[in-house]
């Protein structure tokens, strides 16, 4: 009986020896894996720069014709040409549509007809008047009869003088038969056809041209920004630059130049209006049009730059990830001056040369290590980062 129980006494003995085996290389496990570090982050890395950079103030404004005319009638008559076609440009003086001319110039007939007349009537009057001097002189005319005919003279002089007048205004009447642009630009949507009778009371006009090149646009800025802009003109004596862009600010339209800051200050909104002007050839600037202004009030010599993916927002404001010469990140508060063009101008918290994190950031934490990206991988991480930044 007693070697029917020497096995299982064996075999518990062996298991219990397996258990504590197993338990205590399990924790040697966990204790070795606990210990190992986590593997590096890749990141990938910018240094910052110093350079010049330009300091704007941005606005919103809307381009505005340099000048606007309505091409209106300065008589009555009626259409018999119509000499522009719609959306055409135009210099000053070319002929756009033509009243009939007839009546006006039949008036100055008349008016040259009665000049005609008047001047025979004064040629024999002053040849009366020179007989009855003769007469005169030999005591056969009287004083009074000399008088009057001087009289007749000058009255027909005076006439001759009104005629002359007459023809000149009549001449004026049928100069204005002839519809001419006023200025250089480009004509829009015609308002009158011909055979119609146009006058100075037609509410529309003929047409309007509109001048392009150059063109006006008018901004706002804050009127906190105002001491700023007088300060620099007064130092510089020169025109501030503006660029215009397109509303996402992706695309200039142009570049110009300040031309008036105004006069008062937008009691309703706290800002200041300011005027530029720009050439604009190519017409990429179009009156009604909405545009971003950025205005150049002075450049930074020196200035910190990173790309703006640099910066980062936290509860305590902005922020960046320095990479330090062990491999590892340092979470640094910065002061950002100003975003411009994919670009931030850095006030303070960082150096120049220091290398900082560009992408990545969102796997980091103060202390962890990283390794850095480089190539094709650097260049698949800005692109996903960009395409990520597109994502509303």
């Amino acid at each position: 009986m007693k070697k029917k129980f020497a096995i299982p006494a064996v075999v518990f003995g062996a298991v219990a020896a397996g258990g504590l085996l197993y338990f205590t290389q399990a924790d040697a496990f966990r204790a070795a894996v606990a210990a190992a570090p986590p593997p590096p982050v890749p990141v990938v890395a910018g240094v910052v720069a110093q350079r010049a950079v330009p300091i704007y103030q941005n606005g919103v404004g809307t381009v505005i014709a340099y000048n606007t005319d309505v091409v209106r009638a300065q008589i009555q008559g009626q259409l018999i040409s119509i000499n522009f076609t719609e959306g055409q440009t135009v210099h000053a003086g070319d002929l756009l549509a033509q009243i009939d001319p007839r009546p006006y110039q039949a008036q100055i007939d008349q008016f040259e007809g009665n000049l005609e007349r008047d001047q025979a009537q004064l040629t024999n009057a002053r040849a009366n008047l020179a007989r009855y001097n003769q007469l005169g002189d030999k005591g056969w005319a009287t004083p009074q009869l000399i008088e009057t005919q001087k009289a007749q003279v000058g009255q027909l002089e005076a006439a001759i003088k009104t005629d002359q007048a007459l023809i000149e205004a009549a001449k004026v009447q049928l100069s204005y038969t002839r519809l001419t642009s006023p200025i250089d630009g480009v004509v829009g949507i015609r308002q009158i056809d011909v055979g119609n009778i146009i006058s100075p009371t037609t509410a529309n006009g003929l047409v309007v041209v509109t001048q392009l090149d150059p063109i006006s646009l008018i901004f706002t800025l804050p009127e906190g920004v105002l001491p700023q802009i007088l300060r620099q003109q007064q130092a510089t004596k020169t025109p501030l630059p503006v660029l215009a862009y397109n509303q996402d600010d992706t695309l200039q339209l142009g570049r110009g130049e300040l031309a008036l800051v105004n006069n008062e200050i937008l009691q309703t909104t706290g800002s200041i209006q300011l005027k530029a002007t720009f050439p604009n050839k190519s017409r990429e600037l179009w009156p009604g049009e909405l545009v971003n202004a950025r205005l150049l009030v002075t450049t930074r010599h020196n200035g910190l730059t990173v790309p703006a993916s640099v910066v980062q927002q936290g509860p305590n404001g902005a922020y960046a990830y320095v990479i330090k010469p062990d491999s590892t990140v340092a979470m640094r508060p910065i002061k950002v001056a100003q975003i411009t063009d994919g670009e931030a101008l850095i006030d303070s918290g960082l150096k120049a040369g220091e290398q900082v994190v560009v992408d990545g950031q969102y796997r980091l934490q103060p202390g962890t290590h990283v390794t850095i990206l480089h190539g094709e991988a650097a260049d698949e991480a800005a692109a996903q980062q960009a395409q990520q930044a597109t994502i509303p």
